[in-house]
Order: structure tokens, then C-alpha cells, then sequence
């Protein structure tokens, strides 16, 4: 209570102190949740690729593009040593005028399901069954893409136009899955054919294309040794293993966490110049109190620990509240994204705790000098301070 009532000698300082604490921990708070969204969605992708191979196209240039290739590739592919099954997939935007936007974008996903007995990364279902071989018409739903599509099991929802029956909805995943829709191979064969220009369809047959493949290794195969053998054998083409995703997922998102937590660190380190000069000004206005305790018989100790708790205190105070607007803004942000699909912000326990935490830490810091300073009064000088 004592620690209150000095911190709130003078309300208003006391108030600006704190807002500014605040401010940086909100900061820290939002950012943080969109880089822990990103490292939620990279550990899906890192588990996804944990054991196997995927094939592409070889291009050029970064962002979501779509190359198509021939299902030939898979029997020779089958035929490598090493090599288990390989299953032909297909992956295009749900929305073919879709335009840039955070994190993943909606997708038509589709697999002809011949490794679908070796896949580890298993999805579970809130209702519903997982597409069949013999499946025509008929989708499976990412549970972000349910209020997007009013979907429901036995409902009908517009796929590019063409109408699907919805026999699966997946739990949630906090992974890609959550923005797709599965559709069986030959449709999805179908809308892939139809997406590429005039001059290209007259060309190709539309039950031999797929957009890449995805290589289960046999058992004791290293996946990125095999990767590089694909590579080796066919130059066309793009062969991902687990270690060369981590790589590429690493390199790209560096960046934007550096970033993000650089802007919010930035933030409360403005705070923690607040904190500083408030616990300056602070002791300078009660160094007679100082002299009266040191005259008294408190030690220096004494005096560091009281000044010290009165910064951290701040730095508490600050650090709930910035936590608080925080939680309230991802809230809001995610709640208004639902409609859309679109949830960016992932507000974890570790991300809640180390913000208060550290704004507790930077609290104590911003006072040791002033707390130091305190201590290392002379009595008799700080009775006759005016």
C-alpha cells in the first residue's frame, strides 16, 4: 500500500509513466501475436514436410503460383530407389482473383489419395468423413472456411462456380488445412484445366495434370537425401525435403519477426525513459524523506529495495494493462476476420506472461540509477535539501 501511495504522489506523472509502459506492451502484445500466428503456421508446415518430398515445377519468383505437370512423372517417380508411393496433388487458390494478402491464402486442395495410409499428418474431423477415391462432387471444409461458405454436412457450396456436397468438416488446425477446401482429384483436375490460357489447353489433357506430387520415402530413406536424388534425376522439376522447407520458411519470415518485435521493443524501451525520468524526479522531490529514513537508521538496501519496488510496481501496472488492451484488440481483430476466414493473431500463454514479465524487468532496470542514486545520499545534505 505504501508503494501505492508514493507512486501516485503526483497522479498525473504516475499516469504518463504507466501509459507509456502500457503503449509498449500493447505494442509488443499485437505484434507478437501476429509472429506467433506465423510460427503456429511454419511448425504446421514443418510437421507436414517432417517425412516426405513434395515435387513442383521448377519456377522462379516468389508469392503462390501455380505450374502444372503431368501425373506421368509419378510411375518414375515410384520407380527411384527409395521411394515408397508417390501421390499426385493438386493445390490452386480458392479464389482465382484473389489478391495479396496476410498469411495463407485460401486454397482448393486435392490429392488422388494413393498415400493417403502413409500420411503422418493426420487430421481429425468435427463432423463428417475424409473424401473417398470415388468421390465426385463432394468437399471436405477448413473449419475457417465454414462461416466463409455457410457450410454445413449435406449442404451445397459454390467451388469456382460448380456446386459440391459437403461430406467433411476438419477440426481446427491452426495450419493451412483451416483455409481449404478438399475437393476430389478430377474435379480439381477440372478447375485447374480451366484456369490456364487458351494456347496452353489445346496442348494438354486435363485427367493428366496435377501441380505437383507429393514422395513418401520407404522406411529408413532420408528425405532430403531423396530430394536431392529427384532433383539429380529430373531437372525440371522442384523437389522440397523437410530440411530445405526449414531453410526456405527460415529465410523468409526472419525478416518480418525482426521487424515486428524490433517495432514493439522500440516501444517500451520509450517507456522504460519514462520510468527513468518519473523515478528520478521522484527522488530528487524526496530526498528530505531519504535523509529522514538514512538519519534513522535505514540502509542503503533499504532504500534500493523501496525505490526499486516502486518501479517495478510501474512496470507491473503497466504491463497488465498493455496486456489487457492487447488481448482485447487481437479479440476484436479475430472476431471481425471470422466472417472472412481471416484470424491473424494468436495470443499464446508465453506471449502473455513474457510481455508482463518483461515490462516488470524493464521497470526494475529504468530504476536502478535512480534507486542507486538514493541510496548513496548523504543524510545530512538531504536534510537540508530544499
Amino acid at each position: 500500500m505504501r508503494t501505492f501511495r508514493n507512486v501516485f504522489r503526483r497522479k498525473l506523472r504516475a499516469f504518463l509513466t504507466i501509459f507509456g509502459i502500457t503503449i509498449g506492451v500493447f505494442a509488443l502484445v499485437v505484434m507478437g501475436s501476429l509472429a506467433e500466428k506465423i510460427t503456429l503456421l511454419v511448425n504446421g508446415g514443418t510437421r507436414f514436410y517432417s517425412d516426405k518430398v513434395t515435387v513442383s515445377q521448377s519456377h522462379e519468383g516468389g508469392g503462390f503460383s501455380v505450374s502444372p505437370m503431368s501425373v506421368s512423372l509419378i510411375p518414375k517417380l515410384e520407380a527411384m530407389d527409395g521411394v515408397q508411393v508417390a501421390s499426385a496433388t493438386i493445390s490452386v487458390l480458392f479464389d482465382k482473383q484473389q489478391g495479396a494478402s496476410f498469411g495463407v491464402p485460401d486454397l482448393i486442395n486435392a490429392s488422388d489419395l494413393r498415400g493417403q495410409s502413409l500420411e503422418s499428418f493426420k487430421v481429425s474431423y468435427a463432423q463428417g468423413r475424409p473424401l473417398k477415391p470415388d468421390d465426385a462432387g463432394k468437399a471436405v471444409v477448413g473449419s475457417d472456411m465454414v462461416r466463409k461458405l455457410n457450410a454445413q454436412i449435406g449442404s451445397t457450396i459454390k467451388v469456382r462456380g460448380r456446386d459440391f456436397q459437403v461430406v467433411g468438416i476438419l477440426d481446427k488446425t491452426l495450419t493451412i488445412p483451416d483455409n481449404s477446401v478438399e475437393i476430389p482429384f478430377k474435379d480439381a483436375q477440372s478447375i485447374l484445366y480451366n484456369d490456364l490460357p487458351d494456347l496452353v489447353k489445346s496442348r494438354l489433357d486435363s485427367t493428366r495434370l496435377a501441380t505437383g506430387a507429393t514422395v513418401y520415402p520407404k522406411p529408413g530413406v532420408d528425405p532430403n537425401r531423396l530430394a536431392q536424388q529427384i532433383n539429380d534425376r529430373f531437372p525440371g522439376y522442384q523437389a522440397v525435403g523437410p530440411q530445405k522447407f526449414q531453410e526456405q520458411v527460415t529465410n523468409s519470415t526472419r525478416i518480418f519477426t525482426t521487424i515486428v518485435f524490433g517495432v514493439a521493443l522500440i516501444s517500451l524501451l520509450v517507456g522504460g525513459l519514462s520510468v527513468i525520468n518519473t523515478m528520478t524526479m521522484s527522488v530528487y522531490e524526496r530526498t528530505r524523506e531519504v535523509g529522514i529514513r538514512k538519519s534513522l537508521g535505514a540502509s542503503n538496501a533499504r532504500i534500493i529495495r523501496q525505490f526499486l519496488g516502486e518501479s517495478a510496481f510501474i512496470g507491473g501496472v503497466g504491463g497488465v494493462t498493455g496486456l489487457a488492451l492487447g488481448w482485447l484488440f487481437t479479440l476484436a481483430a479475430n472476431r471481425a476476420g471470422e466472417s472472412s476466414g481471416t484470424e491473424v493473431f494468436l495470443l499464446t500463454s508465453r506471449l502473455a506472461i513474457g510481455s508482463v514479465l518483461f515490462a516488470i524487468v524493464l521497470g526494475v532496470i529504468s530504476g536502478l540509477y535512480p534507486s542507486w542514486h538514493a541510496a548513496r545520499l548523504n543524510p545530512v545534505k538531504a536534510l537540508r535539501y530544499e
